[in-house]
């Protein structure tokens, strides 16, 4: 691989995760304390990632793959971005920043599917390369927590108090500038389907639906679903809880979670070989309960190593969960369905499962306003362990190790 080739694709990784780690995480804390928003209204912003995520594969597969260059469409869709992110900033209130955010998210996940196509069709051996590209995504997002924290200082509670949380959109959308500029500097990317037809089963990985006939397959869809709703807790409430219970620089410890994902991500095959599928699964989906627990009896003062803790347990909780099962939905799917599997399982969990899972994030948060301080964040907390507890005991007693026969039809649902 060229220097200069590596040195672009990592920059264009850098910047993708830089961007939405520069405001995303503090969004729920922005929201709450500097907009008033509602627990409803928060989680109904919150709900855009999801939409976008079930729009993308439609904005890709019709136009990205089929009329433009990936790195041009990519480039555009930056571009819009940085707009979009400067009307958030602009914005006064949580209606008025929805529609900025709902048309924000369904671009930027569609820039999260080209980052990867446009990085796996320049690299001569993606299996050995991509990785370390993939690298300086994390190392983005962790910057931007950190700059947050210990270099702009904007997520104190007097910070926030003063409005300082406003300014990472306007650093969002300088990032987001930079990258659409960014963008059109790539390799050429061509449209590889300009021919030929679209179908809208296949962008929502649908031809996969088959393979829900079989049983551990169905068990494990379920539980991806299922699991994605007390994961959504984290997401809306974490850096709120964080700041409210009094921890110095949130922002910047929340991004220790990436720091634990990398260290993570490099023993996954080691315990792959022994532990296998199920039990790694299990061990991810309890990572969950245990982070809440954490969070539920932690605070800020003489228990904040029991916060910490909470936010290293992200390795295991991601790695441990979502990254085994996109293997064994590859081990699954064969090379008949792999694509539409992984797909689906995308949709499932980032689109039904984590939209449920802020909703009812929003619900419960309304239907606990009537108590205060830590009373409140621990009920909050609490909620979410008890469905990942219920979500562990369902895989444990359902889900079997073993490997299922590959269907028969190779007709699309």
């Amino acid at each position: 691989m060229k220097r200069s080739l590596q040195l672009q694709l990592s920059a264009m990784m850098f910047l993708e995760f830089f961007m939405k780690g520069s405001w995303f995480v503090t969004l729920g804390t922005y929201l709450k304390n500097n907009l008033g928003a509602a627990p409803l209204e928060v989680s109904n912003i919150f709900s855009t990632q999801s939409l976008g995520a079930v729009a993308a594969p439609f904005f890709i597969g019709f136009i990205a793959d089929r009329f433009f260059n990936a790195e041009r469409v990519m480039g555009v869709l930056h571009l819009i971005g940085a707009g979009l992110l400067l009307m958030m900033y602009r914005a006064g209130n949580a209606a008025s920043m929805y529609p900025y955010v709902l048309l924000y998210f369904i671009s930027y996940m569609s820039t999260l599917a080209l980052t990867s196509s446009v990085s796996f069709r320049n690299l001569s051996d993606p299996k050995k390369q991509y990785p370390f590209i993939r690298l300086f995504g994390t190392l983005g997002w962790m910057v931007a927590g950190f700059s947050i924290s210990y270099l702009f200082h904007w997520d104190s509670k007097e910070a926030v108090a003063s409005g300082a949380l406003q300014n990472t959109f306007l650093l969002g959308a300088a990032c987001s500038l930079a990258l659409g500029l960014l963008c059109f500097l790539l390799p050429a990317t061509p449209p590889l389907k300009k021919n030929q037809k679209f179908y809208w089963g296949d962008a929502l990985g649908l031809q996969a639906l088959t393979l829900l006939k079989q049983k551990n397959f169905l068990i494990f869809f379920i539980t991806a679903i299922i699991i994605c709703i007390p994961i959504s807790f984290y997401y809306q409430n974490a850096n709120p809880f964080l700041v409210a219970t009094g921890l110095p620089n949130p922002t910047g410890k929340m991004a220790l979670g990436q720091f634990s994902e990398l260290l993570c991500l490099l023993l996954v095959p080691f315990f792959f070989v022994r532990l296998g599928y199920k039990k790694m699964m299990l061990i991810g989906i309890s990572a969950w309960a245990l982070r809440y627990l954490l969070f539920a009896f932690g605070n800020g003062q003489d228990l904040a190593f029991m916060l910490i803790l909470g936010i290293l347990l992200h390795g295991v909780c991601y790695d441990f969960m979502f990254v085994v099962g996109q293997i064994y939905t590859d081990a699954i799917a064969g090379k008949q369905y792999r694509s539409s599997a992984q797909g689906l399982v995308t949709v499932a969990m980032y689109g039904i499962g984590m939209l449920i899972g802020f909703w009812v994030a929003g619900f419960i948060s309304e239907a606990l306003k009537a108590y205060e301080g830590a009373t409140y964040w621990r009920y909050i907390w609490l909620s979410p362990a008890a469905m990942a507890i219920v979500c562990m005991l369902i895989f444990l007693w359902l889900f079997k190790e073993q490997q299922p026969q590959q269907p028969e039809s190779s007709e699309a649902v």
